[in-house]
């Protein structure tokens, strides 16, 4: 940090397990992968290039290594796990992955029904190569999961090898955990972590205010996803207490 305050709260420090932000890079250029890990680098722990952006963005091998030697781990979106399984290319996207030095991969049923042993299976096989997160929630908003139904699914799959589980709110922070407004289904989030560790849940938070919920609630090494990364800076800021919204979190008065 570039200068001295007291009662700014513990951050853990990379690699982190814990107080993970992971960003969402939606068709950065190799220059702006760059300039962005440059700025927010030690801020930044996980890169998905989300949905299926990883099929038509230009030099993909290179703007992958550019991030790798930052040594921060990229994956790519779920869809493209499911445009994969759906099209019965399993075995190909573990090739892909593989050829393009992937450590991690998302699985998620977001777009394609999955039965939920089969989804279990290939996280399963997935963890034979590599660090698995899985997506929990569907993409439709019209498909409200009761909280038991989260908790019964999360817990499978933490069984079934994820490292993390992700609660579903896609990039806009409209649908999942969160209502159309953008609201958070509190009772829900609550009602999950009575029963799954919450630094086993990387919760989709595109929005500030999505953001600040988490930080007021389980603190500030929560897990965050979805970033953009302009929001990323900002976002430590809020985690520390100096931004506004936080200011007063960790002041002893």
């Amino acid at each position: 940090m570039n200068f001295n305050l007291s009662q700014i709260p513990v951050r853990t420090s990379q690699p982190r397990n814990n107080g993970v932000t992971m960003v969402m890079d939606k068709g950065l250029s190799i220059n702006e992968v760059h300039n962005f890990m440059s700025v927010a680098g030690e801020h930044a722990d996980i890169i998905k290039l989300g949905f299926g952006t990883s099929f038509v963005t230009p030099n993909l091998r290179e703007k992958i290594k550019a991030y790798q030697s930052y040594n921060v781990p990229v994956y790519f979106g779920g869809t493209l796990f499911e445009a994969f399984l759906i099209r019965n290319q399993f075995q190909d996207f573990i090739s892909i992955c593989k050829d393009y030095g992937l450590t991690h991969v998302e699985v998620s049923d977001g777009s394609i029904t999955i039965p939920h042993t089969e989804k279990c299976g290939y996280i399963e096989k997935l963890t034979q190569h590599f660090t698995v997160l899985s997506e929990v929630g569907s993409k439709d908003a019209a498909h409200i999961i009761p909280p038991y139904k989260w908790i019964e699914l999360m817990r499978a799959e933490l069984e079934a090898g994820s490292t993390y589980v992700i609660a579903e709110a896609r990039e806009a922070g409209n649908v999942g955990i969160y209502r159309g407004s953008g609201e958070v289904r509190e009772g829900l989030v609550q009602e999950i972590l009575t029963q799954i560790p919450e630094e086993k849940i990387l919760w989709e938070a595109p929005q500030k205010g999505q953001q600040l919920y988490f930080l007021e609630l389980i603190g500030c090494n929560v897990n965050l996803g979805n970033i953009a990364p302009n929001e990323v800076i900002p976002l430590e800021a809020m985690r520390i207490g100096l931004r506004g919204d936080t200011f007063n979190l960790y002041l002893n008065k």
